[in-house]
This record gives C-alpha cells, structure tokens and sequence, in this order.
C-alpha cells in the first residue's frame, strides 16, 4: 500500500488522527497505535490513533514514507505520504 491518508482537526491538532481506512495494512496500523473505530453515523471503519501528527508523520519516514502534499479542507488538515514501489517489503 504506497499511500497513506493523514488528518486531524485544526483544532484537535494534539491527536487524534485519522491514519487508514477499512483496508488499510493492519501491521502499519499497529506501529502507529491506531484502533479501527466506527465513528457514530458513519457507514464505514477508520483506523485513529491517538498520536499527533508530527509523531505519526516521523513513524511513517520511519517506514519510508515522505509527504508529497498536505492541504487543509475547512477545520481538517491532511497529508498525503507516499512510499516509492522499490521501498515496499512484501
């Protein structure tokens, strides 16, 4: 999975994070202590973790993922990493 999807509220900006979606890989998951959770009134899963999204943007370099974008969509800021296709372990 070459892409991960990182957000928070502009004012939560202190954690939580929403890292992954439903079929997001489980064992990266993990190394960012993010728990699926179904958000009351939503139709799908996500994974959040508690950490902020410095901590979670230094696991995922870790990992070998960099930022390619980030953007901020009302009170929401986002960033998009990326880990090249040669970095993947299979």
């Amino acid at each position: 999975m070459p892409y991960v999807l990182v957000s928070t509220q502009v004012r939560l900006e202190s954690g939580p994070c929403t890292v992954g979606d439903e079929d997001s890989d489980p064992e990266l998951m993990a190394f960012l202590e993010a728990k699926l959770i179904k958000q009351l009134g939503n139709n799908f899963l996500e994974w959040n973790t508690p950490l902020t999204p410095r901590l979670v943007l230094n696991r995922l370099e870790q990992k070998g993922y960099r930022v390619v974008t980030m953007t901020g969509v009302g009170q929401t800021s986002i960033w998009t990493c990326h880990k090249e296709a040669d970095k993947i372990l299979i």
